[in-house]
């Protein structure tokens, strides 16, 4: 019988603890760090090895995951996994850019550590049901051998490419789109409230229709139902279409489209909306629009 295989996790947020969960379990040795020690305490009651430091889970495990809230805190972490004496694997999870992790992985690289540029996309529903789209650039070895744990964690692997950052331009692209294909329906069933239409005849028509997108089939039932409980934060979204928008601008791409939609989210989180969840979005076109976006009663 194989011994089990010692593994890490850093950061055990809205994303990093449904995701760590999935590692849970007799083959692994689970080694966690999270800045609340609750959140560390909530997994070691379930069997894993609470750590003090991302130092000491990278001291104990091979593999390291990281999913972390910006690029500071990222370098910062990766900067204490380089001196880690077991592990050889670093997968970065957060959504930080590409030239953050081409710095990251040059540090570990000096150290012998591989990495693998590993972003995620499904938010934290598709973390806990396991159905996220995960994305992996790095070495083909080091790719293959992280593969068989994001097959535990998420649905499908994305290999985008053999260079760290790489998956991390990939995820910009998804971000952008989502952002403002969620400007564009918050702003057209705002439209159809003022007129009077219905928002349940509305989701239906474009669940039906050309205007079908993840942001009618999964956010716009949580403003109909004013629950706006989605589970990601407008702050989150603004700062990953902010990088999205810096890299084209590194690229020379025009965002004309994507630059309109990144002002609404801009001034949302100019103006202390930025803790509230992405559905809440819709409240602001609400107020533009004069007209709620919900069921009619009765």
């Amino acid at each position: 019988m194989e011994s089990p295989a010692d593994i890490g996790f850093l950061g055990l947020g809205q994303m990093g603890a449904p995701m760590a969960e999935r590692l849970l379990g007799p083959d692994v040795r689970l080694h966690v760090f999270d800045l609340r020690p609750e959140a560390v305490a909530g997994f070691a009651a379930r069997g894993a090895i609470g750590c003090t430091s991302a130092r000491a889970v990278a001291d104990a495990a091979a593999i390291v995951f990281a999913c972390l809230p910006n690029g500071r805190v990222s370098e910062a972490v990766a900067a204490e996994v380089a001196e880690g004496q077991a592990v050889r694997l670093y997968a970065e999870m957060s959504t930080i850019g590409r030239t953050t992790v081409e710095g990251i992985a040059a540090r570990l690289e000096a150290r012998g550590i591989a990495m693998v540029d590993a972003p995620i996309s499904g938010g934290p529903g598709g973390a806990r049901a396991g159905t996220l789209a995960m994305l992996a650039a790095g070495a083909p070895e080091a790719v293959a051998r992280l593969r068989p744990w994001q097959e535990r964690i998420g649905r499908q692997v994305f290999v985008i490419g053999e260079r760290p950052g790489q998956a991390q331009v990939m995820k910009l692209v998804n971000n952008m789109v989502f952002a403002a294909t969620m400007v564009a329906t918050l702003e057209g069933l705002s439209m159809g409230a003022k007129a009077g239409l219905d928002g349940d005849t509305m989701l239906a028509m474009l669940n039906a229709g050309t205007g079908r997108s993840m942001v009618s089939e999964r956010v716009v039932e949580e403003v109909l139902s004013r629950r706006f409980g989605f589970g990601a934060a407008i702050a989150v979204v603004d700062k990953d279409v902010q990088l999205g928008l810096a890299e084209a601008s590194a690229l020379g791409v025009p965002m004309w489209g994507i630059e309109q939609a990144a002002r609404v989210w801009r001034f949302a989180t100019s103006q202390g909306m930025g803790g509230e969840d992405i559905a809440a979005l819709a409240r602001l076109m609400e107020g533009w629009a004069g007209a709620e976006i919900r069921r009619q009663e009765g």
